[in-house]
């Protein structure tokens, strides 16, 4: 038998070439193998204006705030920063929930205040979210507006160049917040929803399905839409537009 140290026959060689069928026999083995999933969380800017006149929303939104995290699990991960503002110049953002509970204990520990909107400190927090990570959407809850619009119109462009669409639900039906919050919508290519917060229900359905969209885009929303058959949520999809 020949020394692994060599031998002028050249046995050495042919012993640590690997032979065809174990060459085979690795390929098939290899196929085989799956390969490791990686669970990437989706995030999702949920904000909501806090002034005085807000009270039963906000309070409505917490009882619901946990449909974003259920739906969102039928498709996969997704991680929620809550921005509100409130009183005369005070704007929150929270750290990110990726739980119902971290997100219920940050809502449960706000009280509305009076004070001005301000939605364009909202689309700005959005602007600097994107530069430090990708954002799949921002849904902004609100029933008025008193700013500049030039200044939203301006932010609206840096979302788009961002590919961050805004997801506007606008209680009552405030002429000049309509207009404002179906531009930012058309720019962003988001969508502009008007809700009755007498009916819990409609709120539950649009968060439900924009959670669909931030982690799985527009196929999860259109498959949402189709389980549930609601027209509100038909209306974000129609906006939304071909993908």
């Amino acid at each position: 038998m020949p020394s692994r140290r060599g031998s002028s026959d050249g046995s050495q060689q042919r012993d640590l070439v690997p032979t065809k069928t174990s060459v085979d026999s690795f390929l098939a083995e290899a196929s085989r193998a799956k390969m490791p999933t990686t669970h990437r969380t989706h995030r999702l800017l949920f904000a909501i204006d806090a002034t005085a006149s807000r009270q039963p929303t906000w309070d409505l939104a917490c009882e619901l705030h946990a449909e974003l995290f259920t739906e969102a699990a039928r498709v996969g991960n997704i991680a929620i920063q809550l921005c509100y503002y409130r009183g005369l110049n005070e704007f929150v953002a929270s750290r990110w929930a990726t739980t119902a509970a971290q997100l219920r204990d940050q809502m449960g520990s706000v009280t509305c205040l009076g004070g001005r909107t301000q939605l364009n400190r909202v689309l700005a927090h959005a602007v600097h979210e994107t530069a430090t990570h990708p954002v799949r959407a921002l849904v902004f809850i609100g029933d008025c507006f008193e700013e500049d619009e030039a200044e939203t119109v301006h932010l609206a462009g840096q979302l788009a160049l961002r590919a961050l669409p805004v997801f506007a639900f606008q209680e009552r039906g405030d002429r000049r917040a309509h207009k404002v919050f179906a531009e930012l919508a058309r720019i962003t290519r988001g969508a502009h929803v008007a809700f009755d917060s007498h009916s819990p229900d409609q709120l539950r359905r649009l968060l439900g399905a924009v959670a669909h969209y931030a982690v799985g885009g527009r196929d999860a929303l259109a498959e949402f839409t189709g389980r549930i058959g609601n027209d509100l949520t038909r209306a974000l999809l129609t906006q939304l537009g071909p993908r």
